[in-house]
């Protein structure tokens, strides 16, 4: 534990001696733990897009269960998931989709870039799009969402999940980026 925690303090300036007589003030150590554990995920939505209507998820009504950092239960989303190392944003996109709907994406394209957060959770969110596929949604992750609708471009339900709300967002004015 001294080696441990006289690393976490070397970057902060702080003395740690081999001592009990010296009390370690835990919320300082709590904090430079928890600035270690904090990262930015990458992750992207998927737009799939036929006869003008969007294929969106209804995200499962327990947190627990709809599996996601950034919240989201109840709401509705679009295909879509954490990129995995050492994969392109086209292929996560395919793996996604093909995992919760058994839809193959045959061309897939970047659209836009997002930068997600909330006060747990911070991802880099990529929206991606592709109208050209084979196969009808099906549910295949039924703990995470409970059932797959197309929408019409415009009149989507409520709520939507944020990150997906982004993209569609992005879609329809045309743009790769908007600021947080």
């Amino acid at each position: 534990m001294l080696k441990f925690a006289t690393g976490i303090f070397a970057s902060k300036n702080l003395r740690v001696k081999n001592s009990f007589e010296n009390i370690i003030n835990i919320k300082e150590l709590l904090c430079c733990v928890e600035e270690k554990k904090k990262k930015v995920g990458v992750g992207f939505g998927v737009m799939i897009l036929k006869d003008n209507k969007v294929l969106l998820g209804k995200r499962h009504e327990d947190p627990e269960k709809a599996s996601s950092l950034l919240n989201g239960a109840g709401t509705w989303t679009m295909p879509g998931g954490k990129l995995h190392f050492g994969e392109t944003f086209e292929e996560g996109a395919r793996r996604e989709t093909m995992e919760e709907t058994g839809i193959k994406l045959r061309n897939v394209k970047v659209i836009c870039v997002n930068n997600d957060m909330v006060e747990t959770a911070h991802f880099v969110t990529i929206g991606l799009f592709s109208d050209d596929f084979e196969g009808e949604p099906q549910v295949l992750e039924p703990d995470e969402i409970t059932e797959w609708r197309w929408f019409d471009l415009n009149e989507l339900p409520n709520p939507i999940y944020f990150p997906s709300a982004k993209v569609l967002e992005n879609y329809k004015n045309k743009k790769f980026y908007i600021p947080h």
